[in-house]
């Protein structure tokens, strides 16, 4: 039995080639770094898609990462994971709405504190469409103070 892929579905596919990004972060207060990469984004049928990156990391190291994103119409929500080769903690997404405009698609997870790492904390991974060859992604994290503090960026660029 084939699903048949809703229009979230058809949004997701939007992420599928081949592209180059540039990450930014704050490792410590005022230092920021600057890491590049590339991902591979292919369908898995017509309803999910991979997005697997490699890109350096600070220390000289390289990273593997990947991604999983669909839609589940029973929640009436985007849903998908993240796991990378420097990190022990998979990411589960759930909940994910995408706004009127289908430019933004907000993901949220929990996972551990940067400030506390025996704690954890929410997540807001946000993906913004620019245009056909340029997204970014956002990722927020909810401070022990309730507010919402941006930890890292990332820009893609399609390679043509």
């Amino acid at each position: 039995m084939k699903p048949e892929p809703k229009k979230e579905h058809r949004w997701l596919q939007k992420l599928v080639g081949e592209w180059t990004y540039e990450h930014e972060m704050e490792m410590e207060p005022g230092k920021i770094v600057k890491i590049t990469g590339t991902e591979v984004v292919r369908p898995m049928g017509d309803i999910w898609v991979l997005c697997e990156a490699r890109g350096e990391m600070p220390g000289g190291d390289t990273g593997h990462m990947l991604w999983t994103f669909g839609y589940d119409p029973q929640k009436k929500a985007f849903v998908g994971t993240f796991i990378g080769s420097f990190m022990e903690y998979m990411w589960i997404y759930d909940n994910g709405t995408l706004d009127a405009e289908e430019k933004v698609l907000t993901l949220h997870t929990e996972g551990p504190d940067f400030s506390a790492p025996d704690k954890m904390t929410k997540f807001k991974d946000i993906i913004e469409l620019k245009s056909d060859d340029e997204r970014v992604l956002r990722s927020e994290m909810l401070g022990q103070d309730g507010k919402w503090s941006e930890v890292m960026s990332q820009t893609y660029r399609r390679k043509k």
